[in-house]
């Protein structure tokens, strides 16, 4: 699978904004914020640079990731696959980049999936080479 990459721009804040919607869809995450307020949110990250978002081409969009690199660790906070796009190689072609490409291979790589009955995306984390380092469990309340 042939992708490119480029850092993504103030053009690009409509559809990854979508993109973060549809991915805490996907995810059930309880975050409750609107496409605008994701938006902003992304805007704001990339304005002051505490986030850099990537985004990854076929000959159109197809996936993006959304990281923070500090010293010693490199914090995944969004790694997001087109709906159609999933299954394809594409989620796995795009990491290798990130990995290859972006990411220096001597700084740890930090990833948080949310754990569902269904769909869950840690066989994927696990399928690129990451290993489980923690469980966080919860009640909640009645």
């Amino acid at each position: 699978m042939k992708l490119a990459w480029r850092n993504a721009s103030e053009a690009d804040l409509d559809f990854l904004a979508d993109w973060n919607r549809r991915l805490i869809v996907d995810d059930l995450h309880r975050n409750s914020m609107t496409i605008p307020e994701l938006r902003a949110r992304m805007e704001g990250w990339m304005r002051t640079g505490e986030y850099r978002a990537v985004i990854f081409t076929d000959t159109v969009p197809v996936a993006h990731a959304v990281f923070r690199t500090d010293k010693d660790l490199i914090y995944l906070r969004q790694f997001f696959v087109r709906a159609d796009r999933r299954r394809t190689g594409v989620g796995s072609a795009a990491f290798g980049i990130l990995r290859r490409e972006i990411w220096p291979r001597s700084t740890r790589l930090v990833v948080e999936a949310l754990c569902r009955e269904k769909d869950s995306s840690v066989p994927f984390w696990r399928s690129v080479g990451l290993k489980d380092y923690s469980l966080t469990l919860e009640i909640m309340p009645d």
